[in-house]
């Protein structure tokens, strides 16, 4: 294969020898997607209510908000993750908002969730080119593929997240955004029960994409972060 076409939040930081993220496209709706076919939002649902998701950092997040939902595992892919909640084995699910409009469901999302309340996962929302390190023929075809302003902000994330040492055993979250000429990125470390969540933002200048995003992960390290990660046996330096 050339290429391989990835999910960014489901891409590592380290890769094998001789390939890299060549290409980041343009960002599709970044947030978390809440799905119901009884309640109008999240804050809606009565108490004890059940809610389908398998992503620590949502429960982690979600949890502050609600500390009575009922989170139960949910597997599948999107129509599988849909059927469930349809046969009345959930009060409601969080997806991806992205995954639901690239499918042409976004008729099924009931409400996006805000990001005081859910921040999204690392790279949420971009889908990403992986290629050979110095293969010009096949840069240049994909290359018009690329969106600057993702690039930017995705190099943040993704730099906070490598300086967190951070896996799927872990709830982090991380989003950036950019507005005249600078990035601002905000950032969430928590343990898996979210009892304990720490949530910073960090900026400045569009060409320090990548050390904004490693200021902010010694921030948060610094603040409590090392404790939360040893507590799943992760030791950051």
């Amino acid at each position: 294969a050339d290429i391989a076409v990835h999910s960014l939040k489901d891409v590592p930081t380290e890769f094998p020898d001789g390939l890299e993220i060549s290409v980041f496209t343009k960002r599709e709706v970044p947030g978390d997607a809440f799905v119901s076919s009884k309640y109008n939002q999240f804050e809606a649902l009565p108490e004890n209510a059940v809610v389908g998701t398998s992503s620590l950092r949502r429960i982690a997040q979600l949890k502050k908000v609600r500390s009575d939902i009922q989170f139960k595992s949910l597997r599948g892919n999107v129509n599988t993750r849909l059927k469930k909640l349809d046969s009345g084995e959930f009060d409601a699910i969080i997806l991806a908002a992205a995954g639901l409009i690239r499918l042409g469901l976004d008729n099924r999302l009931t409400h996006l969730l805000d990001y005081d309340t859910s921040l999204p996962a690392i790279g949420q929302g971009v889908v990403c080119i992986e290629s050979r390190i110095g293969d010009d023929g096949i840069f240049d075809r994909i290359s018009p593929l690329a969106d600057e302003e993702t690039t930017m902000n995705v190099s943040a994330e993704r730099a906070l997240l490598k300086r967190l040492n951070g896996g799927c055993q872990v709830p982090i979250a991380g989003h950036a955004v950019t507005q005249d000429n600078r990035i601002t990125l905000t950032g969430v470390l928590a343990n898996p029960d979210g009892d304990k969540l720490l949530k910073m933002t960090e900026s400045g200048a569009i060409s320090e994409s990548t050390e904004i995003g490693i200021r902010l992960g010694n921030r948060l390290l610094e603040a409590g972060g090392r404790e939360i990660l040893a507590m799943v046996g992760i030791e950051a330096d």
